[in-house]
């Protein structure tokens, strides 16, 4: 069955942003581990005209359309009354909904409201969508051949489990789920979008698998995509293109998936029995809070000091004055000494330091706003490197980039010992 699925979010809260739309996430997952093409997706207010637009336009081009919200007991709780009303089709009350809500009110000790028993309401010919852990049911409707509607509460908890209760032993006996489409993310850093697409534009043009590109937060990603009967099937189309990626990319890809920069790292250090120590000023913690993220990084990382003021960088770290006088906290030689104090006070291999010009204030012509330095020492070699992330980002994106910076290029170090 070669169909696709359309999600159509209903909630006025949405579109206000009230509430994030973790719903049309996870269920785009869900169709792709059925393999369920899924080509568009909709979010409509509390308003049956615009409701009934939205729907009509899914209709031309999806088979399967999926919704979420609008089924509680409040007037705003629209989208069966339009959907029937739509399809030129009466509601009627089913008892066996009605039931089920009266033994659920009363084990809360409560009476089925008027209001309440309007969840029993339900377009004619529809069949029951079961909701074990809330009040109200959702549908699975063929209103007409070919065309085949699911809906669910806003709710994420109730929608979860209707749809991996119901939903989808439904969709795997109606033929509509389709082997699996299945991703790999290879993650970059210090690679632009536009210089990461050029290296792979030989791969973008694919069609199975697909690859595409994504840049969020000074990380760029790169989305490969297959469609099996399986995932293992997918996987085996997936590994030689994420494989000849890596190799034309060298060693600007970091990790995979859900791997972070700095388990990415503890690995590294771990294999080699290596310990990491960082000074921190304009991070203010940021790299240790990265690092102590991953659970067992006690096993490497011993440890940092925040140095935000000169006296610490003093008296901590060994930053001699004479060096903060004449180059100033914010530069190669304080970043130098700062990787070399921490690594020797806490005995540990490495040493980083992060020193730099977080903003919005502070800057000048000759140390802009985003101005970082950092410092890494091992045995016998100490280096520094300058990085200029741009007053145009925000205080929160220079920390958190001048932190994940620091790891990528301990992490490439580390790859040339190997």
């Amino acid at each position: 069955m070669n169909q696709s699925a359309e999600i159509i979010c209903v909630g006025t809260e949405l579109l206000l942003g009230d509430i994030v739309n973790g719903n049309a996430q996870y269920l785009s997952q869900q169709l792709a581990s059925l393999g369920i093409a899924h080509h568009y997706q909709t979010v409509v207010g509390d308003n049956p005209t615009r409701i009934k637009q939205a729907v009509a336009i899914a209709c031309e081009r999806a088979q399967l359309i999926i919704f979420t919200g609008g089924l509680g007991p409040t007037p705003d709780d629209l989208t069966l009354a339009t959907l029937a009303d739509f399809f030129d089709t009466a509601l009627s009350e089913r008892s066996e909904i009605v039931a089920d809500l009266e033994e659920k009110f009363a084990r809360r000790g409560r009476s089925l409201s008027p209001t309440s028993r309007k969840q029993a309401l339900i377009p004619d010919g529809a069949d029951i969508l079961p909701n074990p852990v809330g009040t109200a049911p959702g549908v699975i409707w063929e209103p007409r051949k070919g065309l085949c509607l699911m809906t669910f509460p806003g709710v994420p908890w109730e929608m979860k489990t209707m749809w991996t209760a119901t939903a989808v032993p439904y969709l795997c006996a109606s033929g509509w789920a389709n082997g699996v489409i299945h991703s790999q993310m290879l993650k970059f850093w210090g690679l632009g979008e536009t210089t990461l697409a050029e290296k792979v534009q030989a791969f973008l043009s694919a069609e199975n698998p697909t690859v595409a590109t994504y840049a969020l937060g000074g990380e760029v990603k790169l989305r490969i995509s297959a469609k099996a009967a399986s995932i293992a099937a997918a996987n085996e189309l997936i590994v030689p293109v994420a494989d000849e990626i890596r190799r034309v990319t060298a060693t600007a890809c970091y990790g995979v998936d859900a791997e972070t920069m700095a388990e990415v790292v503890g690995r590294q250090l771990m294999a080699r029995s290596q310990t990491l120590s960082v000074a921190e000023s304009c991070t203010g913690g940021g790299l240790g809070q990265l690092l102590t993220a991953t659970p067992g990084s006690s096993s490497y990382f011993w440890g940092g000091i925040i140095s935000y003021d000169n006296r610490v960088k003093q008296g901590l770290l060994g930053v001699e004055a004479s060096v903060l006088e004449t180059h100033g906290a914010v530069s190669l030689e304080v970043a130098e000494a700062m990787a070399v104090g921490v690594r020797d006070r806490l005995g540990t291999d490495w040493g980083i330091s992060i020193t730099g010009i977080a903003g919005p204030g502070g800057g000048s012509a000759q140390k802009p706003v985003g101005l970082v330095y950092v410092g890494l020492a091992t045995a016998g070699k100490t280096r520094t490197k300058k990085y200029l992330f741009g007053e145009s980002l925000t205080r929160a994106q220079i920390r958190q980039r001048s932190a994940l910076s620091a790891l990528d290029w301990l992490r490439t170090e580390l790859l040339r010992e190997k």
